[in-house]
């Protein structure tokens, strides 16, 4: 009891700062290009400059041209300055510039005192609007993204998320892998990669997120000097795709490998739609269920996983490493059906919606988180105040809420194993309980 009173302490005392958030966070438009400004309270600066799209911005056959593109710009040097007198600058007062991308967008940071804006602001407009890829550096980070790729496809628990996906989304965008793979990045040039990058960096595509305590006023000075060398670019528009498996499927895959690994991937709600938090919530109980059952009763894995993956196309995934494949799915199916059948209890919703938001905020307690959600909330949602707002969104779930969207999307699954294919009945997880007379596809 004191656990949860204290837990209830801590959200009340994070809705109270969210409601005082609330009040100050607003957007304006720069030219043309939304701003969205999160006053912080405290002397640090964070900047994040979207690029929207991810891997809807390339072709397969171009995977992973984005992501070294983004690290080009930081790692090659400027047209003012060499690689290493670009990281000295920032060195001398503690700042960081860099860009990432994912498979929704890729995203360009800035982190300083505020004390040093003047003299960060610069370096990272040059990043963006002057980056030199140098040939030389360029063949570094080429080589440094080759390395990271095999080093993920040696790991089990990497390789079987990226074969999942690999099979569940083909044909479509959300099949491609944003590091790419070692021959297509083996492939790509200097010169190639900036004119890509040079194509995607349109005023069309951008979103920039500020948080920080910085005078409106030089907040807009200071963008409108970026984006006067940017073009604006054709209109472009955050493709989302729905998807739901027609039939329960697995795909196997011979390794050799000191155990079994098998990842399923089923249906879930689009980002902005109604049913969204209610699912967010149902997994992440679900996901509790889940590890009770096949470790600590069944002790068939060690480190069983299931959780919401949301994006451009959003999805329940169920991960897990085991000696005894066939029992897991055993006890999978006899626990989907359970819950199908009788719903989760008030009280399990009740604790984890309280658990949900303190881990919410608790995790965007630095600029740099706070800048991460609103960004992905306007991405995703088309809403960025959904992260001032969310606890006021999560208190309203009732237990049926929760219940009835996992009944809604998780039905057929797309399994994907790789191991030992000996130790696997195929049969078991085409034939499961998990029919519900759908017969849904991706679009």
């Amino acid at each position: 009891m004191m656990k949860k009173y204290i837990i209830a302490l801590l959200v009340a005392a994070a809705i109270g700062n969210t409601a005082k958030a609330q009040k100050q966070a607003y957007e304006t438009t720069v030219d043309g290009v939304k701003v969205i400004v999160q006053p912080s309270g405290n002397d640090i600066v964070e900047v994040q400059t979207i690029i929207k799209g991810g891997v809807q911005n390339y072709p397969a056959t171009k995977a992973g041209i984005e992501s070294l593109a983004m690290s080009a710009l930081t790692e090659c040097g400027t047209l003012k300055h060499d690689k290493n007198s670009f990281k000295d600058e920032l060195d001398k007062v503690s700042a960081t510039v860099y860009g990432s991308s994912n498979k929704n967008y890729s995203v360009v940071r800035m982190n300083c005192i505020k004390g040093d804006f003047d003299i960060v602001w610069p370096l990272y407009v040059e990043a963006i609007t002057q980056p030199k890829f140098d040939e030389k550096e360029f063949a570094r980070i080429k080589q440094d993204a080759i390395n990271n790729i095999k080093q993920e496809d040696s790991q089990p628990d990497n390789a079987i998320d990226k074969y999942a996906d690999k099979v569940a989304f083909a044909g479509t965008n959300y099949a491609k892998d944003p590091s790419g793979t070692v021959a297509i990045v083996t492939a790509l040039t200097p010169a190639e990669t900036k004119a890509y990058y040079q194509s995607i960096l349109t005023k069309s595509r951008m979103v920039i997120v500020v948080v920080a305590d910085l005078d409106q006023a030089a907040i807009e000075a200071k963008v409108k000097g970026m984006l006067s060398g940017i073009k604006q670019g054709p209109a472009f528009a955050f493709k989302k795709s729905t998807f739901r498996a027609d039939k329960n499927s697995i795909n196997v895959e011979k390794r050799d490998l000191a155990t079994n690994y098998v990842e399923g991937i089923a249906s879930g709600p689009a980002a902005g739609t109604p049913d969204f938090n209610a699912f967010n919530v149902a997994m992440r109980i679900f996901s509790n269920m889940h590890f009770l059952e096949v470790r600590t009763n069944n002790g068939l894995s060690y480190a069983p996983q299931a959780w919401f993956s949301a994006g451009q196309t959003s999805t329940a995934k169920f991960s897990v490493s085991t000696t005894e494949p066939d029992k897991y799915i055993a006890v999978f199916d006899k626990l989907v059906d359970k819950i199908k059948r009788e719903g989760f209890k008030p009280e399990d919703v009740a604790d984890m919606k309280v658990t949900y938001l303190t881990g919410f905020y608790y995790k965007n307690e630095t600029n740099s988180a706070q800048a991460s959600s609103i960004a992905a909330n306007e991405v995703l949602h088309d809403n960025w105040k959904r992260s001032l707002t969310l606890v006021d969104d999560v208190k309203k779930l009732t237990p049926d809420d929760v219940s009835n969207a996992f009944r809604k999307y998780i039905n057929n699954i797309v399994w994907v194993y790789q191991g030992d294919p000996k130790k696997v009945n195929q049969l078991l997880y085409i034939n499961g309980t998990l029919h519900n007379g759908d017969n849904p596809v991706m679009h």
